[in-house]
């Protein structure tokens, strides 16, 4: 990986030649170097442009953090759960008619559901799944790729599994906004008060987000008779302490938190790593999915004389997609995102993962709202 200085600031791609990187991305990334405080900056196999800055990358600061380059959807994540459901036992049609009800607010024991996670106060939308690339997947193990690990974490490929990606929903749009209409996207130095109240409403969303994961599984799992347990959680939309500095993931999968989760579209395969070797480089941080190849705005013209909504609900591998939303359909089509095999092949060769287990979907619920 190629190391270049802009300013006082190390930037680095991780990414082969046979990866395709927008240029666009690789320019948001050097404009980001040049930010005050920027000690490092690298973009990972799946970056892609963002508003301003680019998405699935990792920012190291000195004495300063950046609201802006985590963005609104703090403590955006993935979450695995392994559920009781035997593989021997798919009854996919069945279980899609079933899930009808996991984007109105839960009516289940709020106060007791609060206490677990210590959280304040209920919100309405906590348990609710949310728009753009946010899902929640039903899978079966396709491949074992390293026994022993697979085996440590107490995977078992007689059972489903559930994987749950999601975020902070409105709480962290709305910390962004307090921070924006007074800022900018100016950042925040140390040592003053707005720079801690920043990140004390920061880590709350993460601990929300993570509740919301948690809940949507148990959602999705109670609608098809279904109960599991929790075998990883990461979170790759954060701010957090690291190496003397400040180190910002937007899209970026954490190092030092076990077993990462990287899904491809909802037409692919995703994938349960490792991380392996010395990740000083790599800023601790990993890609966090395929990374898109069309803007939004451009998928329903694309896809939409080449697709039908049919198309579109059930994928390649024989998966069914729970999306009631057509212009949501369209943009999160699989020919909307990069090839996940690229991404994987490319952190595998740079030597900072160890692939466990290779993922293929059943069922990958989006929405029922049209």
């Amino acid at each position: 990986m190629n190391t270049i200085k802009i300013n006082s600031c190390d930037v680095a791609v991780m990414a082969s030649k046979n990866n395709w990187i927008e240029g666009n991305a690789v320019e948001q990334l050097h404009s980001t170097a040049k930010l005050a405080g920027m000690r490092r900056v690298v973009g990972m196999p799946d970056l892609h442009p963002g508003r301003g800055n680019p998405i699935g990358a990792a920012f190291l600061t000195e004495k300063i953090i950046y609201p802006y380059l985590v963005g609104g959807d703090i403590g955006c994540g993935m979450g695995l759960w392994q559920t009781n459901l035997k593989v021997s036992k798919i009854r996919r049609d069945k279980w899609v008619k079933k899930l009808v009800d996991l984007d109105t607010p839960w009516d289940g024991d709020r106060e007791s559901f609060l206490e677990e996670f210590d959280l304040d106060e209920w919100d309405e939308a906590l348990g609710t799944i949310g728009g753009g690339n946010h899902f929640a997947e039903l899978q079966k193990i396709h491949k074992i790729v390293d026994p022993e690990i697979f085996e440590q974490h107490g995977l078992d490929e007689k059972f489903l599994q559930l994987m749950v990606h999601s975020g902070s929903r409105g709480l962290g749009q709305l910390v962004l906004k307090r921070h924006v209409e007074k800022y900018g996207a100016k950042g925040l130095e140390e040592d003053n008060v707005e720079f801690e109240d920043y990140l004390t409403r920061h880590d709350d969303a993460v601990e929300w987000a993570e509740a919301n994961r948690t809940l949507i599984a148990r959602r999705f799992m109670a609608s098809i008779n279904a109960k599991g347990k929790r075998l990883a959680d990461i979170c790759h939309n954060s701010v957090t302490e690291s190496d003397g500095g400040w180190l910002h993931r937007k899209g970026a999968a954490p190092t030092d938190q076990g077993l990462v989760l990287i899904p491809g579209s909802r037409g692919s395969f995703s994938y349960i790593v490792e991380p392996i070797g010395d990740h000083s480089f790599n800023c601790c941080s990993l890609a966090h999915g395929a990374g898109r190849k069309f803007h939004r705005r451009d998928c329903r013209e694309r896809f939409s004389m080449k697709y039908s909504v049919k198309d579109l609900q059930q994928t390649r591998l024989g998966s069914a997609v729970i999306c009631e939303n057509k212009d949501l359909l369209f943009e999160e089509a699989p020919a909307a995102y990069k090839d996940i095999d690229v991404v994987i092949k490319d952190m595998v060769d740079f030597g900072v993962i160890n692939v466990v287990a290779i993922l293929k979907p059943i069922i990958t619920y989006k929405t029922r709202r049209k």
